[in-house]
């Protein structure tokens, strides 16, 4: 390979106790050597920059977890050569709710209306006069360990009540979009492009949409003003590889951001395509950016999700029109 000394050298960013995202085997053809490195959490900072900068490390691969965000802005700047992938910047939705609605009235993003307060009795105050239902979740962190810290109130008494058991500081309070098909949509996306993206649907008798909690998914009928949402979002953030979660309104079929990062659950098969499309970046086209039709899928979802969810290398080609005789 001609290219080879020019590139740079791969680290994958790991974390003790944090479910490993990427591996080697995700980079499938580099032909270099590629490092881990791993943050031991506890004064680590200094380690590991010596760490990073031993192995010679130019790009760091890995999402940060929330707890860690802050930390890893004063390591990335003590790291000017070293770029991460997703960049700081992209990461700034993970860390929080909070962030997460910021960046979205930052670039004028859809999302619902939300109130946010550090001062509990000002937030007291605004639920005593708002209208009901409202979603309150608990802000810190990008996930919530599927939907477990999400919650639906009618009234200023079951909200009350919430926050008095569970405490949560700042109060995350958002409108509750009556939506349509009772679902949500989750899309996925490499290079601001869609790659996979399909409605969760709440169970029977149930509002949350989270799988783990019983609801459903299908990946047919995902709407085209979903999908342009997530292109929007995941361009402000300058993201290589994003995910939204959009709530479309039954009544006006406008699409709102729920939640929006970097750091989601994916197939194996999703990291494979990540990786080869940071292999083309990296490598400045020597390798082949992955090609994924939009609308795949749709054919992808009608199979077994459990050998779904284990498939590995699959690829896609350009369609390529016939050329073949033309008649006299």
């Amino acid at each position: 390979m001609s290219a080879k000394k020019k590139l740079p050298k791969i680290g994958l960013l790991y974390f003790d106790y944090v479910l490993r995202f990427f591996d080697k085997s995700n980079f499938k053809g580099w032909p270099e050597k590629i490092e881990q490195v791993t943050y031991h959490w506890k004064n680590d900072k200094k380690r590991f920059i010596k760490e990073v900068k031993s192995k010679k490390i130019k790009v760091l691969v890995g999402n940060i977890p929330s707890t860690a965000y802050e930390i890893f802005k004063e390591i990335a700047k003590e790291l000017p050569n070293v770029r991460f992938i997703p960049s700081i910047e992209a990461q700034f939705s993970n860390k929080s709710k909070e962030n997460v609605t910021l960046f979205c009235k930052k670039h004028n993003i859809s999302a619902p209306k939300t109130k946010i307060f550090y001062d509990l009795k000002k937030g007291d105050k605004f639920l005593k006069r708002c209208t009901y239902p409202k979603i309150i979740k608990r802000s810190y962190g990008p996930s919530n360990y599927g939907g477990y810290y999400v919650h639906k109130v009618n009234s200023y008494e079951e909200a009350r009540a919430l926050f008095d058991k569970h405490n949560y500081n700042p109060m995350y309070i958002q409108k509750a979009i009556p939506l349509k098909e009772n679902g949500d949509i989750r899309v996925m996306l490499i290079g601001h492009k869609p790659v996979c993206a399909f409605w969760r649907y709440s169970n029977k008798g149930e509002w949350i949409t989270n799988t783990s909690q019983g609801g459903t998914m299908s990946y047919n009928g995902v709407p085209i003003q979903a999908l342009q949402l997530a292109v929007d979002a995941s361009k402000a953030a300058k993201a290589e590889y994003w995910a939204c979660d959009i709530g479309i309104d039954k009544n006006t079929d406008k699409p709102y951001i729920i939640e929006c990062a970097t750091a989601f659950a994916a197939f194996p098969y999703i990291r494979d395509w990540i990786c080869q499309y940071i292999m083309w970046d990296l490598s400045k086209g020597y390798f082949k950016m992955p090609y994924v039709p939009l609308f795949s899928w749709e054919e992808l979802g009608k199979m077994n999700p459990n050998i779904l969810r284990t498939l590995r290398s699959i690829q896609f080609s350009k369609n390529t029109p016939y050329m073949g005789e033309t008649a006299p």
